[in-house]
């Protein structure tokens, strides 16, 4: 009886083994908090705001391999203020869906960050800073950077070339269906994107950007046509420069119907991998009847 047991706790083990091999799950996350002076106001400590580099969150992920190439993965995550502890009304709001992915591609459905939101990644500067002037001045191709109800597919990559088509549902969507595309070309020193998102019956947005790194700096710009969700149109343009840990970003959106330019100057200096020290200034145009708001930021972000 004992060697029985034995037998059938050693074969239990080995089955742990194996579906722990098979499959993984990972906690991450952002830390970042620092202090802003903004035109109009008092010093004042900020986390997950407009100033910071990044929103302080926390999410899982994981994924399964199931055999033959094919592997199911999922992903949650969270918002978080690290002024008070405090998460988004939506515990998940950040990220709450599943995917499909193999040899076909990739399969996505839930709250995801958009098909724009990549297309726009293949070359802005910062990284999808808090600050992007890009983002302030024409959002993500004219759109939020996240689609609640979100299906999605990703094509594999094909020389460098990816597509990926989303689609929300008009019952999803307060009885309006949504289309959301982006073709990103990623080769060396070279990331192109093309966007185009569509409500439907309604307005339409457009976006092609690309950058190129020539080793001792990097070059960025993009055309944009966000009219469609009540954005502007114009032109983005910026470069970075490496100095050992330090990098340095300049960039500016110029919206050319409201005669409106952001501009953001961005150093960070990495003192780990994981973590940097920034400072950021930052001015957010409204326009030519309207004093610009002016703002100067120094934080610390960590990435676990």
């Amino acid at each position: 009886m004992k060697l029985t047991h034995i037998t059938l706790a050693t074969g239990l083990l080995a089955m742990a083994g194996f579906a722990s091999a098979q499959s993984n799950v990972s906690l991450y996350g952002v830390a970042d908090v620092g202090l802003t002076k903004i035109t109009g106001q008092k010093a004042q400590l900020l986390s997950s705001g407009t100033q910071n580099n990044g929103t302080s969150r926390w999410g899982m992920r994981g994924n399964e391999d199931l055999g033959g190439g094919l592997k199911a993965s999922f992903n949650f995550e969270a918002q978080l203020s690290l002024l008070n502890g405090a998460s988004a009304a939506n515990l998940f709001a950040r990220q709450a869906n599943m995917s499909l992915g193999g040899g076909f591609g990739t399969l996505k459905a839930g709250r995801a960050l958009t098909p724009s939101w990549y297309g726009v990644m293949a070359w802005e500067l910062t990284g999808s800073a808090n600050y992007s002037v890009v983002s302030s001045q024409f959002g993500y191709g004219g759109v939020n950077s996240r689609h609640n109800a979100e299906v999605s597919y990703t094509s594999p990559k094909m020389g460098g070339l990816t597509v990926t088509v989303g689609h929300l549902f008009a019952p999803n969507n307060g009885d309006v269906a949504k289309n959301d595309l982006n073709i990103i070309y990623k080769a060396g020193p070279l990331g192109a994107s093309l966007v185009y998102n569509k409500v439907e019956n309604k307005g339409k947005n457009m976006a092609l950007g690309a950058s190129y790194d020539f080793g001792s700096f990097k070059l960025a710009g993009s055309w944009q046509d966000a009219t469609g969700g009540g954005l502007g149109k114009g032109f983005t343009l910026g470069g970075s420069v490496p100095l050992g840990a330090i990098t340095i970003t300049a960039d500016l959106a110029r919206d050319t119907q409201k005669k409106d330019t952001d501009a953001m100057l961005e150093v960070k200096y990495a003192l780990s991998k994981r973590t940097l020290v920034y400072g950021v200034l930052l001015r957010n145009g409204t326009g030519k009847t309207k004093t610009a708001v002016n703002s100067t930021m120094v934080g610390l972000r960590h990435n676990f």
